[in-house]
């Protein structure tokens, strides 16, 4: 079965540095469009940042130019790198796969910035 597991997640100073990770398994990674989603506190679920298969990015434009998403085919693995961070980033972050019937998602991992 699909399985997404989020990890890297934790309490960082405004101007800091993070890198999430995304293992997956149970489909075929390496043609997989992949995405990276967040939740604060009284808000919907947003998109971050998206990968293709070809490894082409697009962000959402508060995370433009500090976010970097990337993708390892040969370990199956989703990464975020997120530099300069805010307070305002502040959320659940979850990694995202969709094929053609159904949605999956991670359990997420929390990331605090302190100001």
């Amino acid at each position: 079965q699909v399985q997404l597991v989020e990890s890297g997640g934790g309490l960082v100073q405004a101007g800091g540095s993070l890198r999430l990770s995304c293992a997956t398994s149970g489909f075929i990674f390496g043609t997989s469009t992949m995405a990276w989603y967040r939740q604060a506190p009284g808000n919907n679920r947003e998109l971050v940042a998206r990968i293709s298969s070809a490894g082409s990015t697009n962000y959402v434009d508060s995370v433009k130019g500090r976010f970097t998403a990337s993708r390892d085919d040969a370990k199956n693995t989703l990464y975020l790198q997120m530099n300069s961070l805010k307070p305002e980033d502040t959320a659940v972050y979850y990694c995202k796969y969709a094929s053609s019937f159904l949605t999956y998602w991670g359990q997420g991992t929390q990331v605090t910035v302190s100001s």
